[in-house]
């Protein structure tokens, strides 16, 4: 790989002039220019990102920390981030700590290292990830495990919750039940709240029983549709707090002969492209993840700029989706 000096050795300069030609910052007569280009184009030179980096203190580079799920929903966000970024002139570097502590040390210390020009950190489940001080501008993204000081996105989960409620509601449904995430996570009580205010409001109430705790994956919606499906007495529409929850729910249904929607219908939540490809094509709540992504990136951008700037919260608006697998109950 060519080198400054390089250059200034073919073209008969010193390696000073050849900086300041292609770096733009002192006055080269045209001639030395020219002559210094025609070496650097000859060479194919390019100049290093992690130098220019260390002069201006910025890398144009971004991090990203995530703990590990199989929930579809989190691997687009990171295209949705990826994307934000190089629309920005920025690159994105990953890291997942798999849940492991260990992990997420050493990796805060290769972002520190790297000189990122600043983090974001998005949790996909409660699990022990203390985060020490870091010297870098942080934005979180939908959620993080401890609070932390930081500019957080998400999408307003409890609007969610009651968006739901209203599209089975108006299917005419009144036995409902609702799969939980975990609830540890502030995200899924929300859902779960605004779920229960919304049917509140319409004198609905949901029993215990049909209420089930959960995690935001396969085998969590597996489980949770098995103990709704042994009740003695079943609901005939189910609120899945997340896509995943949704196909292990829809698995366990037509394992046991029922037909969605005929039998009973599904909401689910996230809207993952899974959820057009099943069987019906889910309905569901649209989180914009695109558009959590632009306004994380830009939010870390701005706290980039003003780190002193006081903390802020950005939420966007989901939506339902109406797809095939709500109909109206059987008499």
């Amino acid at each position: 790989m060519a080198t400054m000096k390089d250059i200034a050795r073919m073209a008969g300069v010193s390696t000073s002039t050849v900086s300041h030609t292609i770096n733009g910052t002192r006055f080269v007569s045209d001639e030395i220019k020219a002559k210094i280009m025609a070496v650097v184009n000859e060479l194919n030179y390019q100049p290093s990102a992690v130098a220019r980096g260390l002069k201006s203190k910025h890398t144009g580079t971004l991090g990203m920390l995530v703990t590990t799920s199989d929930n579809p929903f989190f691997a687009e966000m990171l295209a949705c981030v990826e994307s934000a970024c190089s629309e920005r002139g920025y690159n994105l570097m990953l890291c997942n700590t798999k849940g492991d502590p260990k992990r997420l040390e050493k990796s805060l210390a290769m972002f520190v290292q790297k000189r990122v020009d600043g983090l974001l950190l998005m949790c996909t489940e409660p699990q022990n990830l203390a985060l020490p001080s870091l010297p870098l501008p942080v934005v979180v993204i939908d959620w993080w495990a401890e609070p932390i000081p930081a500019d957080t996105v998400y999408e307003d989960s409890y609007l969610g919750g009651r968006l739901a409620a209203q599209a089975l509601t108006a299917a005419g449904h009144r036995k409902v039940a609702i799969i939980c995430g975990d609830l540890e996570k502030h995200l899924a009580r929300q859902r779960l709240q605004g779920f229960l205010d919304y049917l509140g409001e319409a004198g609905i109430f949901v029993p215990k029983m049909w209420i089930r705790h959960s995690h935001f994956n396969f085998e969590g919606g597996v489980s949770a549709m098995q103990a709704l499906l042994a009740l003695p007495e079943r609901p005939t529409a189910i609120f899945a707090c997340s896509d995943t929850i949704a196909v292990g729910a829809y698995q366990v249904a037509q394992q046991a002969g029922l037909a969605i929607p005929q039998d009973l219908s599904i909401i689910g939540y996230d809207d993952i492209q899974l959820a057009r490809f099943l069987f019906p094509p889910l309905s569901t709540i649209h989180q914009p993840k695109q558009a959590l992504a632009n306004l994380a990136v830009t939010a870390l951008l701005k706290r980039i700029q003003s780190p002193d700037d006081p903390i802020q919260t950005f939420t966007v608006a989901p939506y339902f989706v109406a797809r095939g697998s709500i109909t109206p109950p059987k008499p």
